[in-house]
C-alpha cells in the first residue's frame, strides 16, 4: 500500500464504545480501507487506543497526521452567540460533569452553527502521542452537512433522525439554520418511535405532505419504517448507495454512514 504518509491522515471514529479506523488508499478496491476494532470492556477507551496501536494494521503504517471523529453528546451554538471563553463553562451547566473531559469546538459555516462536543483527556493525551498533527471533528458534521444539501430538494418540510451508538439525533432545518436539534436514547425500537413523532408532532409537521428521513444504524429499520408509517405518510430510509452516487465507500462492509459523508465530502 502507498499511504503517502506525509500527506495522508488517518481517520480514528470513536463513538461510545465502538472505534475504527480508515483511510484513503487508491489502490483499495474501494478506495479507502477500513478496519473496525472490538474493544475490551474492562479497559478504558484510551486504554483500548494505546493497545491498538500494538494491534491493528493501519495504525502500524506511521501516519503521522489524524483525524478524529468523535460522537460524544454535541451541543449546537448560533455562531453568532459563541464566546470561546465561556463555551466549556457552558457545556458543563448543559451536558453536566465535565471531570476528566476536554470540551472542543467546531465551526459549521454551512449552517452558521458551532458544534460543541467534549474527549476524554485521557483519550487526546494518547491521541496526540502519537501524531503531531491531530484534527477533531464531531461524526455528526458530515452527516449534517449531507442532509442539509437534502433538505432544498422539493417544497415538503422534513425532519431526519440520523442513529448512531444507541442514539438517535432528531434535526430540522430552516435555510441556513438549524430549526431544532436534540439528541435522545434508544435501546430499543419502540423508544425511536415515541422520539420521532414526539419531535414531529412538537415541530407542527404534517401528517400528508412533509416527510421524515432516517439514517445511520437504524434498529429493527423494517419494523420502525412500518410502525412510522401509520403515523407519518412520507416516511424514508436514505440509501447510502444512492445518496451518495455509488461511491465506492458506500460498498465498504460496515462503514457507517457518517464516515461515507465524510470520505464523499473530502
Amino acid at each position: 500500500m502507498n499511504y503517502e504518509l506525509n500527506t495522508r491522515r488517518i481517520t480514528i471514529r470513536i463513538d461510545g464504545r465502538e472505534m475504527a479506523f480508515s483511510a484513503i488508499e487508491p489502490q483499495a478496491e474501494q478506495g479507502v480501507v477500513y478496519q473496525p476494532y472490538t474493544l475490551k470492556n474492562s479497559m478504558s477507551v484510551a486504554a483500548n487506543l494505546r493497545q491498538a496501536f500494538q494491534e491493528a494494521d493501519l495504525l502500524s503504517f506511521g501516519f503521522t497526521r489524524a483525524q478524529v471523529m468523535m460522537g460524544s453528546p454535541v451541543m449546537l451554538i448560533p455562531l453568532e452567540e459563541f464566546d470561546r471563553e465561556h463555551v466549556a463553562e457552558l457545556y458543563r451547566h448543559t451536558m453536566g460533569d465535565t471531570k476528566g473531559l476536554t470540551v472542543v469546538s467546531n465551526i459549521i459555516p454551512t449552517l452558521n452553527a458551532v458544534a460543541v462536543y467534549s474527549i476524554q483527556k485521557d483519550l487526546r493525551t494518547v491521541i496526540e502521542d502519537h501524531f503531531a498533527d491531530v484534527k477533531y471533528t464531531h461524526l455528526c458534521i458530515p452527516v449534517w452537512n449531507n442532509l442539509h444539501r437534502r433538505s432544498f430538494t422539493g417544497q415538503r418540510r422534513k425532519l431526519y433522525g440520523y442513529f448512531h451508538e444507541k442514539r438517535v439525533e432528531v434535526f430540522a432545518f430552516q435555510q441556513n439554520r438549524f430549526r431544532f436539534h436534540n439528541s435522545f436514547p434508544v435501546a430499543k425500537m419502540q423508544d425511536a418511535v415515541y422520539f420521532l413523532l414526539y419531535v414531529w408532532k412538537e415541530q407542527g409537521m404534517d401528517q400528508q405532505k412533509d416527510e421524515l428521513h432516517l439514517a445511520g444504524a437504524i434498529p429493527e429499520r423494517d419494523d420502525l419504517l412500518q410502525t412510522l408509517r401509520q403515523y407519518v405518510q412520507n416516511a424514508f430510509v436514505v440509501n447510502p448507495t444512492a445518496e451518495f452516487n455509488r461511491a465506492g465507500v458506500t460498498q465498504v462492509k460496515g462503514m457507517p454512514y457518517d464516515l461515507m459523508a465524510y470520505y464523499v465530502k473530502n
